[in-house]
């Protein structure tokens, strides 16, 4: 394929996830007069925000990941996008929390195919030195979606009136109408991917629909690899997935900010250091990786997870909000420098035909223990041990360094071990 038409299909990709972000991240905007319109506890907010995710690639990513592997992944991905685009306009029109964590759980449902559809595909459109890039862009795209989400959500719900009356609708309170506003966009963006054309699976034998008993042979190998770097990658979402749900709801308790002042003064802050950092991670670990270190992409990861972890006090205890964004932004990014560098390093010891799996389990890893953990674990401690809602920021100072320390320990461990992965898996896949 040419490389021009790959570098089309790329921003494509990072289009898509940046609106699986929107759709996904607006709620931490949200939350706070959905709490006041529904009665909702800190614990049914992180249930929306991560839980309601999880419950559904615990149980269907890995068959997802079979069919990304099985068929045209370009047509997989459309509907995974529209199927997520109907569920969050569902979200608009729901008045209890039930329903509205069924709705997110189908949201969660068409984003399941995102990822491992786009790794998938980005893996037959670049290769070798390339590839670190393409993923660093790619993974842009969350940053760019959260701080979309803050900035705009942030805005509209300035701009709009507490109540308003749509036609065959009623009235709906002026977080109900965002995420109505998102599902057409959502539709529009699925007909625009159906419209690329697939890449050929490349690779000895890529055209192969892989079995079971290849499946399991992979992993009896190179399984305690590719677990560990995602484990790694994992604890490193994690504490980003805890610090993206809570810090809007931390700068109005503890610095008592407005919506629209958090959505713009955050929302930049993401968008720049969360795709800058993404975008370092796979620069870097391609330079490595080029010199003929092994574990590059590892040693990216172990800075990044402790540069964070040395930023979290300053910023979670700084003494004012303006203070607190100046401090946010750069822990953000060299969090996503420890989260940007882990694709790519289970993308180099896995083969072509088994790329869908690997990363739907990737993906159901990250965001079972990332996403359905990490923002529950801090408002178990906020409402069960501290007791205090307004000491969100001691709350995220007890459970975030363990998050990035846990990283950093896994990704030296298994240094050595992934660099025997990659002698044998590299030349295999004709990387």
């Amino acid at each position: 394929m040419p490389v021009a038409y790959s570098v089309y299909v790329l921003v494509v990709l990072v289009l898509a996830y940046v609106l699986a972000f929107v759709d996904r991240q607006i709620l931490s905007l949200l939350a706070v007069p959905m709490k006041a319109d529904l009665g909702l506890s800190d614990l049914q907010v992180s249930l929306l925000q991560g839980l309601s995710f999880a419950l559904f690639l615990s149980i269907g990513g890995l068959p997802i990941g079979r069919l990304i592997d099985r068929r045209r992944r370009t047509r997989v991905l459309a509907a995974g996008i529209a199927a997520w685009s109907l569920f969050t306009a569902a979200c608009g029109l729901v008045r209890s929390f039930p329903i509205l964590f069924l709705a997110r759980v189908g949201v969660g449902f068409g984003e399941a195919v995102m990822t491992p559809a786009a790794y998938s595909l980005i893996g037959d459109l670049f290769r070798g030195r390339r590839l670190g890039l393409a993923i660093g862009l790619y993974n842009m795209g969350p940053y760019l979606g959260a701080g979309l989400a803050l900035i705009m959500g942030g805005l509209v719900l300035h701009h709009l009136p507490p109540d308003v009356v749509l036609p065959m609708v009623g009235a709906l309170r002026g977080w109900q109408v965002i995420f109505l506003l998102l599902g057409p966009l959502g539709l529009l963006m699925a007909l625009w991917v159906a419209s690329l054309r697939e890449p050929a699976r490349t690779g000895p034998g890529a055209q192969v629909v892989p079995d079971w008993a290849e499946i399991r042979a992979y992993y009896r190998a190179h399984g305690v690899s590719a677990f560990t770097v995602n484990l790694a990658g994992t604890c490193a979402a994690m504490s980003l997935y805890s610090l993206g749900a809570w810090a809007p709801s931390l700068l109005v308790r503890v610095h008592h900010m407005t919506p629209l002042a958090i959505g713009q003064g955050l929302g930049w802050r993401i968008m720049a250091f969360g795709a800058g950092g993404a975008l370092l991670a796979g620069i870097i670990g391609d330079a490595l990786r080029r010199r003929g270190l092994a574990p590059g992409r590892l040693v990216v990861m172990v800075c990044g997870a402790v540069a964070a972890g040395l930023l979290l006090y300053p910023a979670l205890r700084a003494p004012d909000g303006t203070t607190a964004l100046s401090w946010l932004g750069p822990l953000i990014g060299c969090m996503t420098v420890a989260i940007g560098s882990s694709p790519a390093t289970l993308q180099e010891i896995t083969p072509n035909r088994l790329r869908g799996v690997q990363h739907a389990a990737a993906v159901l890893v990250a965001t079972l223990l990332g996403l359905g953990a990490g923002p529950s674990v801090v408002a178990l401690v906020t409402d069960k041990v501290l007791r205090d809602e307004s000491r969100l920021d001691l709350s995220l100072l007890l459970t975030l360094p363990a998050m990035l320390g846990l990283c950093a320990l896994l990704a030296l461990a298994i240094m050595r071990r992934y660099a025997t992965s990659l002698r044998v898996i590299a030349p295999a896949a004709g990387d």
